[in-house]
């Protein structure tokens, strides 16, 4: 295995009544907890929650297990939001890099140790609490016995 780049162009916000129209693509997706500001038409995020991947993003996020995981994060008037960013090749190895970096609380796998060669992240679009630019390697953790 050797160094690797991915770029992550996210759309969104899909907030949880609307997220029907995120895309039936591959991808990487982040779970957010967020306000609705109605006469705006904004979305203020205040925590990321989790962040997956899949080959069909709509899907996988429509018949999650960890639905009421999720949920256990909002406040009163809160709702979840989700953004999504296409990607085909490396799509675990990009989703490992960004767990292993931000550290969501509903993630499990890949928050304390990444098993993966150099990969670097850049981030764009709608990635708010996303740091747009990072760099991990394997974790020594990983290789010892």
């Amino acid at each position: 295995m050797t160094a690797q780049s991915y770029h992550l162009e996210f759309g969104g916000y899909w907030r949880e009544p609307n997220r029907g129209g995120i895309p039936n693509q591959s991808g990487i997706y982040s779970v957010y907890t967020s306000t609705y500001n109605a006469s705006a038409q904004t979305v203020s995020l205040h925590k990321l929650v989790y962040i997956g991947e899949s080959e069909n993003v709509r899907d996988r996020i429509e018949g999650h297990e960890k639905w009421p995981a999720w949920r256990r994060h909002l406040q009163l008037g809160q709702q979840l939001s989700f953004s999504y960013a296409p990607i085909a090749g490396g799509r675990e190895r990009a989703e490992a890099a960004m767990i292993f970096r931000h550290k969501p609380p509903e993630n499990d796998e890949y928050v304390d140790n990444f098993p993966y060669e150099r990969t670097t992240i850049t981030t764009a679009g709608r990635n708010a609490l996303l740091a747009q630019r990072f760099t991990v390697e394997t974790s020594r953790a990983a290789t010892l016995w």
